[in-house]
């Protein structure tokens, strides 16, 4: 059987037994502080686990996609050096959420194991938790598994998603790959380390949920979450050894093979460089294509690592340029039968990669400059230990894996303070886990899933009112619930319909008021913690505010309508951006508040002002055109297929709410918006920059705030013109005129400044002196900045010929210093050796190149001490 074939297989045996087919989620985890990537199947079923979440069905199924990329799960050195590490993999499982338990998940898994799959029952062997006799009764008695064949286990047979979560015993299936894989030992048997017995299915028993503190909470409903790694199937099925030998990843290998013109299985090495490429193409092209990319912090550094990992083992199989960008589409086209979403975004994702690798380049030339300096330095000083933050910063801002570096230098015979890069290591896991911020949504609160169990909701009605009736079913402070808040107070209030919007999806939460008959509440904003859910954050004002109040809510109508004019207005900056860039734009953000709008989008290189132009002609000619903004809910395919912007990664229901602008727009959203383009008004871009590689962000204005920003530049032209006693269409020529002006003159100065310069030269030989046979030109010339003070050393250095000089003065209110040492006494002494001492005396530092040294300094009072100390220095570094 094929890969793929495994994996329909595993899903209509399931579907058949009454499981619903679950798409893959995204890799990028939704509300889910505690998880950098997707990295088990039930990560999208978690609130089902925790009874906060109801859904249709009972019984699921799915093949997930999922990375581990560091961390107990995953050392990403390991991959593509043995058999079954990998970065990126599949996941097929089975779900029951408070139906079936230990009985049911055992059964099925015995049967599509034997049956659909005909594995010989004599090469099948399980385990259990140490106390679970439930589940090796039910291997024993139900399927006929012997006692001998059913091992007890503590640690790995004690599942959890991560330090919190739901968790419990689990039940694991192995396949005896035969002797000739194992380790020899007469003592090999299930749970040795080495090949033989190999782990190919889990059943994890959830009963419980651990808390923080590490307290084990028994879950509302025993459910059952199961786990079978396709590539380790595979590999069984297909009767080879090695995942990489299956057909998921042999075929990437075989494209590797291939652009690089070598064979798989001729050298050791090449293989293991292909394994890696091919493993780290299917993470990046995933990552990339859920809308993850490369930066240097969070998931978009791991993505980094990973590419860069890759690129240095393309480097290593021979190739010199870009390789990876077309290795990247070729995964998601080979999977497109998996994840056809996926494999419609391989244009982008190729962008993506090439301007990663094209910057790797330039990278790696500039951290082999670095690990050439250092060496110089070791050299110099007769050390062979290159230091641990060497290796560790080569390893973080290059992208040199350790291996790397240490085979660059063991030719020469140096070797790596490992000891200091490990501390190094440790120093920045710290600092990556106190900024780790999860998947950048705030945890949801746990009352607020309490409230959603006991069947609290609200309903949004703002599209058609800025004003609506309701009651107030709870009342929250400081996360307590309440039943009263007094005049004065700060409390969280939830009614059954609000006609606020709640801040999401990069829309700012409405403002407003709120009143009973005997209270009145200044709303200070509206939040959405759950889908389902609307909480106002209230002040109130007079009297009281009571549960089960009947009140009138008002939405501030006037800082509703900046809102929805900026809110349309993305929408047509996207339309627009795509129809001047390209179809590779894609939104990676955006804000949406009354006083502006921020929209991050995908794209390679800084937008040119005549770009940037077309754009904002483009949106304030639709603004013209006055299109109708009208609004419909679909089937969720049904609008992908009709041409529906949506988000990358975004997690959509099967219902969803489209957006059109007459025939200029059509987005999934589900925020607010005006009624006519028209109502924008107005649309001003502020400013365009770079926030990560391959994300750029446009701030923009609209209507009042546009006006007023056009009312301003105007006014700033006109006093510009006052001030060059010019009109304003002519400010461009007269500036022109200005900095050519001033251009004349700095040359002029510089010419007279060498002049001086040359003249100074001759007066200033006559102060040489000598130090133990070293002749020292050490002498203070203010006035002269750093620049001017290396030509002034050039037209010494020819009149010296051999020696030192130390070089400084005020000039403004910095001290610069220079020292030059000549070519021919480097080996006795180095600038970059003399200079710091010297420069702390003007409360400086410096350094530099054994025959130049440059500081600089602010205390201009300390000058005529750092002179004076010059000979004693250079006496103390010449003996």
């Amino acid at each position: 059987m094929t890969g793929p074939e495994i994996r329909a297989s595993f899903l209509k045996f399931f579907v058949d037994r009454g499981h619903t087919m679950v798409p893959s989620s995204s890799l990028v985890p939704h509300n889910d502080p505690t998880l950098l990537f997707t990295n088990a199947g039930m990560n999208q079923f978690k609130d089902c686990f925790l009874g906060a979440e109801k859904r249709e069905y009972v019984r699921a199924c799915s093949s997930q996609k999922c990375v581990r990329a560091g961390g107990k799960h995953n050392d990403l050195e390991n991959v593509g050096r043995t058999a079954r590490h990998h970065t990126f993999f599949e996941m097929l499982g089975n779900f029951s959420f408070g139906d079936y338990f230990k009985q049911e998940a055992i059964g099925f898994a015995w049967e599509f194991l034997t049956k659909e799959m005909g594995l010989d029952t004599e090469r099948l062997y399980v385990s259990v938790y140490t106390t679970d006799d439930e589940a090796a009764d039910i291997w024993n008695k139900q399927e006929g598994v012997p006692r001998e064949k059913i091992f007890r286990f503590e640690e790995d047979n004690f599942w959890s998603m991560g330090d919190t979560g739901p968790c419990g015993p689990c039940s694991e299936i192995f396949y005896d790959n035969g002797p000739e894989v194992g380790c020899d030992s007469p003592d090999c048997t299930v749970g040795c380390d080495c090949d033989r017995y190999m782990e190919i299915w889990n059943n994890v028993f959830m009963q419980y949920d651990r808390q923080p503190d590490g307290e084990l909470v028994p879950l509302p409903k025993p459910a059952v979450d199961t786990g079978m790694g396709l590539e380790r199937i595979t590999t069984v099925m297909q009767g080879v050894q090695s995942n990489y030998d299956t057909d998921l990843l042999r075929a990437i290998i075989s494209h590797i093979e291939q652009l690089s013109g070598k064979s798989y299985g001729d050298i050791d090495e090449n293989d293991v460089s292909m394994r890696v490429m091919a493993d780290h193409s299917r993470a990046t092209a995933y990552l990339i294509a859920d809308g993850v990319l490369p930066s240097n912090e969070g998931r978009g550094y791991v993505l980094r690592r990973i590419m860069r990992r890759a690129m240095r083992h393309a480097k290593m199989l021979g190739f010199e340029d870009p390789v990876l960008f077309k290795i990247a589409p070729f995964v998601l086209e080979y999977m497109a039968q998996a994840f056809p979403e996926e494999a419609k975004r391989g244009d982008f994702v190729a962008k993506v990669v090439q301007n990663e690798e094209e910057r790797f380049i330039q990278t790696l030339g500039n951290g082999l400059r670095i690990l050439q300096d250092e060496i110089a330095k070791l050299a110099e000083q007769q050390q062979k230990t290159i230091p641990g933050e060497t290796v560790f910063k080569l390893y973080d801002t290059y992208g040199f894996p350790v291996d790397l570096t240490a085979d660059i230098v063991e030719k020469d015979g140096y070797i790596l303070d490992e000891a200091g890069f490990e501390a190094c290591m440790d120093a920045q896991r710290k600092k990556a886990r106190a900024h780790w911020k999860g998947s950048g949504e705030e945890a949801v609160s746990a009352i607020y899933k309490k409230l959603l169990e006991q069947g609290i909701s609200s309903s949004f009605s703002g599209y058609q009112s800025l004003e609506d009736k309701s009651e107030v079913l709870s009342l929250l402070r400081a996360g307590e619930l309440i039943t009263e808040a007094a005049c004065g107070e700060t409390v969280e209030v939830i009614c059954a319909s609000t006609p606020c919007y709640g801040e999401s999806g990069g829309q700012i939460g409405d403002t407003g008021s709120m009143r009973s008959d005997e209270a009145s509440l200044r709303i200070i904003e509206t939040r959405k913690p759950l889908p389902e859910l609307l909480v106002h954050s209230c002040e109130v004002v007079t009297g009281a505010i009571k549960t089960g109040a009947r009140v009138e809510i008002q939405v501030d109508a006037a800082r509703r309508l900046q809102i929805v004019r900026n809110h349309t207005a993305t929408h047509l900056l996207q339309a627009a951006l795509q129809q001047v860039l390209g179809e590779h734009i894609k939104q990676a953000g955006s804000l949406v508040t009354p006083e502006r709008l921020r929209f991050d989008f995908t794209h390679f290189s800084p937008l040119t002002s005549q770009e940037l132009l077309q754009i904002e002609e483009l949106v304030n000619a639709e603004i013209r055109r006055n299109s109708r903004v009208s609004s419909r809910e679909m089937a969720a395919e049904a609008a992908k297929e009709a041409g529906a912007m949506a988000l990358f990664g975004e997690k959509y229901g099967d219902l969803v709410r489209v957006v059109e602008i007459g025939d200029f727009s059509m987005e999934l959203c589900g925020g607010t918006h005006a009624r006519a383009a028209g109502d924008i008004g107005l649309f001003r871009i502020l400013s365009e920059g770079g926030i990560a590689a391959g994300v750029r962000r446009i701030e923009a204005l609209t209507g009042d705030t546009a006006l007023e920003q056009v009312h301003q530049q105007q006014q700033t032209l006109s006093q510009l013109g006052q001030i060059l006693k010019t009109d304003p269409a002519n400010l461009e020529q007269r500036l022109h005129k200005l900095l050519d002006n001033q251009r004349q003159l700095e040359k002029e100065l510089e010419q007279f400044q060498a002049k001086a310069n040359a003249d100074l030269g001759g007066d200033l030989m006559s102060q040489v002196q000598e130090i133990d046979g070293v002749k020292l030109l050490a002498v203070r010339v203010d006035g002269s900045d750093g620049k001017q003070l290396r030509e002034l050393s050039d037209q010494l250095k020819d009149k010296l010929l051999s020696g030192v000089m130390v070089l400084t003065g005020a000039c403004a209110d910095k001290v610069p210093l220079l020292v030059v040492v000549t070519k021919d006494l480097t080996g006795q002494l180095s600038a970059g050796k003399l200079i710091k001492p010297l420069a702390e005396i003007i409360g400086g530092r410096g350094g530099g190149r054994p025959d130049m040294a440059q500081a600089g300094g602010k205390e201009a009072g300390q000058i005529d001490k750092l002179l004076a100390a010059v000979p004693e220095q250079l006496r103390a570094l010449l003996n």
